[in-house]
């Protein structure tokens, strides 16, 4: 391969994704024990999805009143509780309620909030106030401060999020394990695996041997990906395939730690209904698929789920038949031994509002802390590098 060869196949890993200078183990052989530990998956709801039409107030005359073409009827949607309603594509996710396996956390949000994708998305994944600006991301720093290698954070799209990158380690993006392994295999990939440590960040060799652990990451993966290969039926969508490839890797026993995959397409200015539900159905029925693979195969005990949005939208419908951006929103988190399963606090405040949005009550950083605390068994003071109230939900 020539070197120009070689360097465009190297664009192939994701931007800005480096690997420590630790090459990862071989574990495939007859001391290889599976990974029985907590992990967390976070799915991203991309674009603000509409909160009030996925956890809706069915009884609030002040929702009616401000969507009057938007709005959900009864019959919309499947009843939770008195007064709050999933909608009625999700049947997926209510099965799960049911079940006790989900809770709703209604109002979350941050004090100033921002209506711009990135930076309220920028917000989110670095756990920073609104006046901040880091450059690393919460689990990034996680991934710093507890672990070892980058397949210890793996994000399922062919970038990586800023919420995974770290100043020491960054987590590994690929969209399938076995293409990034073929794309990347060749006589002098293989070559490089066995590249000589003299090598420094101050000549050439700096590169190829990052792209040598890179190398060994993806075969890490690949070969734990011919362990467990799931019959568990999945929407043939990129959310379910996402899902499912996540669902693998768990089960063939891989040492990550934190999964990350997201939804896009709730930028819902116009026409939202039918774009909103179709989604809401994918990201329903893909979920439920997944925890009923986990549970079959005894990970679901060991796994929970987060799903956020990096906003919600404006109470009141625009002319298009759709919501502009918003503040405060719903979050779910799905796990199987829950300190509150069902809905975990109160309700939207419609008549109260703060220019058109709901006033968020939940800090959004406070069910990171509880996650990094309580369920990965971590202090998250500092990498969230301030003391958060936490609430108790695992």
């Amino acid at each position: 391969m020539k070197r120009r060869d070689f360097i465009k196949s190297a664009s192939l890993l994701t931007a800005g994704t480096w690997f420590t200078p630790l090459f990862l183990q071989q574990t495939m052989g007859k001391d290889f024990t599976p990974y029985k530990g907590k992990r967390v998956v976070v799915i991203q709801f991309s674009g603000g999805n509409d909160g009030l039409n996925t956890v809706v107030p069915f009884l609030d005359d002040n929702y009616f009143k401000a969507r009057p073409e938007l709005a959900l009827q009864e019959s919309d949607i499947i009843k939770m509780d008195q007064d709050l309603g999933l909608n009625g594509q999700m049947k997926g996710l209510s099965d799960l309620y049911q079940e006790g396996y989900v809770s709703v956390i209604n109002n979350v949000g941050y004090p100033n909030p921002n209506r711009s994708h990135f930076r309220s998305m920028d917000i989110w994944h670095t756990a920073s106030g609104s006046d901040e600006y880091l450059q690393t991301g919460w689990l990034g720093r996680y991934l710093d401060a507890h672990c070892q290698t980058a397949r210890e954070g793996i994000e399922l799209d062919n970038t990586l999020s800023l919420a995974m990158k770290g100043q020491q380690i960054k987590g590994l993006a690929l969209e399938d394990a076995k293409s990034l392994y073929f794309k990347l295999k060749s006589d002098q990939f293989n070559e490089l695996s066995d590249i000589d440590d003299s090598l420094n960040e101050n000549n050439q060799g700096y590169l190829y041997k990052t792209l040598a652990e890179a190398h060994q990451s993806a075969k890490y993966v690949f070969d734990h990906s011919k362990i467990y290969s799931s019959k568990a039926a999945y929407p043939s969508s990129d959310l379910g395939r996402h899902l499912k490839s996540i669902s693998e890797m768990i089960v063939s026993g891989m040492d990550t730690k934190v999964y990350y995959a997201s939804l896009g397409g709730f930028d819902t200015h116009a026409g939202q209904k039918n774009i909103q539900n179709r989604l809401l159905k994918d990201y329903s029925d893909s979920i439920y698929a997944f925890v009923q693979d986990l549970k079959k195969n005894d990970y679901f005990k060991d796994t929970v789920i987060l799903t956020f949005s990096e906003f919600g939208r404006r109470v009141k419908q625009n002319a298009s038949k759709g919501t502009d951006h918003g503040a405060a929103n719903n979050v779910f988190v799905i796990g199987e031994k829950l300190k509150k399963p069902g809905i975990f606090n109160e309700g939207p405040d419609l008549a109260n509002l703060h220019r058109g949005d709901l006033i968020h009550k939940v800090d959004f950083r406070s069910i990171y802390a509880d996650l990094l605390d309580n369920w990965l068994d971590v202090e998250s003071q500092g990498i969230l590098n301030k003391s958060i109230d936490k609430i108790s939900i695992v």
